[in-house]
């Protein structure tokens, strides 16, 4: 915490944290962005890369082994489930290695300072393999660059994230700070989804398919680092952030947030969304290129009406959060994403132009990205505030960590059964297994659902 200083410079007495104006917020919001952008590549493009759709012939030659193993999975599955899982393992240790910092920079930014550059070069390095062809190089390559990339996003992005809760000093401020972010995080994904475009640039510059891809995800990744960089260098986290001192171990910590009930039904619904969504991540390209016939380009356009339409959502949401309840809007949101989950399921044989579906499905899917891009967040900085009511125990730290472990496993859920029902059919002519994709994602958001009905929310008006 900041201190008041003596006229010879000693410290007096600690300086209580001011509410950040909405130019510290946006610069911390720049964070996010920065993070959304360098975190596309891994959690939506590998399987592009490494298990390509087939138009004819696959965009991409064959890094890896294409065929089942261990049953019915994928390397590239299991490669990308993996490093979810060792993300979601690292995200508590991470989260109380920042809850106890005492660095002078300020308990998160010493960690941001120092994950932002790892994080963006692995986030390159696991699209460049070391041997052309299928080879047991090429999977040791990207078993350690998977590794070592979660292992400095989790460092980056749980010091982070835990600023969120910090900076708020009420739920308007919360509410405030995670639209910012929710939109900066938009901003990096739709900037992520321009790789498809970027590579057809690139491709028309005389590049092959793989070089293009390399250099339009160096590009991105270059930017990403930049904005990473703005909020771990210039923002005064000590001179806004609440922040206290906890030597609670991890154990400790671990078992006073599972030990809150309402906490795990919020965990437990935050599952099946990440679920969904990433489904719709993955498939974006499948669908628009083998559900629609269109060119892998429209993947970009759909993400970019989704988010587009979604800011415009942002300011209703906003207000109907304060009249209605997060928990309410939550649910819609489920049934809403459900819907466009089965629609998509069916894309190939309704009777419209593949264009207009596409763009329609973008419009529709809007409302419950903007909800679920604002509500959780605030949803745990209220639980936050609440356990530091009843304990005197501040660890938001640990609170998003643990969030962050739930959303990878969903996550890591996500990259393992999505690669897996594309062995059902990945092709023009037989796209049963991208079909079954879609039909996933409506079970996950219908138990999604069904949980978060469980959740009780705190009421409105209270602190």
């Amino acid at each position: 915490m900041a201190k008041r200083k003596a006229p010879d410079g000693e410290p007096l007495q600690p300086l209580v944290p001011i509410r950040p104006p909405l130019s510290v917020l946006i610069l911390y919001a720049t964070g996010q962005l920065g993070w959304s952008l360098g975190g596309y590549g891994v959690g939506n493009l590998l399987i592009y890369f490494y298990m390509p759709p087939e138009q004819g012939l696959p965009i991409f030659p064959s890094f890896l082994f294409q065929g089942s193993v261990l049953l019915a999975f994928t390397l590239i599955g299991i490669l990308s489930s993996g490093g979810r899982l060792l993300d979601a393992l690292i995200d508590p240790i991470v989260a109380n290695w920042s809850d106890r910092s005492a660095s002078r920079l300020g308990k998160r930014r010493w960690f941001m300072l120092w994950g932002a550059l790892p994080f963006a070069l692995t986030g390159f390095l696991v699209f460049f393999p070391i041997s052309q062809g299928e080879s047991a190089s090429n999977f040791a390559w990207l078993a350690l660059m998977i590794g070592l990339y979660y292992f400095f996003f989790a460092f980056y992005v749980i010091p982070y994230t835990a600023l969120m809760a910090e900076l708020g000093h009420t739920p308007a401020d919360r509410l405030r700070i995670s639209t910012l972010t929710s939109i900066a995080w938009a901003l990096g994904f739709i900037l992520g989804n321009s790789v498809y475009a970027w590579q057809g640039i690139f491709e028309k510059q005389g590049y092959n398919s793989v070089q293009a891809f390399q250099i339009s995800v160096a590009l991105l990744n270059t930017v990403a680092l930049i904005f990473m960089l703005l909020p771990a260098i210039f923002l005064r986290e000590k001179r806004y952030a609440r922040q206290m001192e906890t030597e609670h171990g991890i154990r400790t910590a671990l078992a006073v947030v599972f030990g809150n009930r309402n906490f795990r039904w919020f965990l437990a619904s935050d599952l099946m969304y990440w679920l969904a969504l990433t489904f719709i991540q993955l498939g974006v390209v499948f669908y628009t290129t083998l559900l629609l016939d269109l060119d892998k380009g429209y993947a970009f356009q759909f993400s970019l009406v989704s988010f587009l339409c979604s800011f415009a959502f942002y300011w209703p949401v906003n207000v109907l959060a304060r009249k209605v309840g997060k928990k309410r809007l939550m649910l819609l949101a489920f049934v809403l994403f459900a819907i466009v989950f089965a629609l998509v399921s069916v894309a190939n044989i309704l009777p419209f132009p593949p264009d207009i579906l596409l763009y329609a499905l973008g419009v529709a899917a809007a409302f419950p990205l903007a909800v679920f891009g604002i509500l959780p967040n605030a949803v745990i900085g209220d639980e936050v505030e609440k356990e530091e009511r009843n304990s005197g125990q501040q660890m938001s730290g640990m609170f998003f960590g643990v969030r962050a472990f739930v959303m990878k496993v969903g996550i890591s859920l996500s990259n393992l059964i999505f690669p897996s029902l594309l062995l059902f059919g990945k092709s023009t002519d037989q796209p049963f297994g991208v079909q079954l994709t879609a039909l996933a994602a409506i079970v996950f958001c219908v138990i999604g659902w069904s949980v978060f009905r469980k959740y009780k929310e705190r009421a409105r008006g209270e602190r």
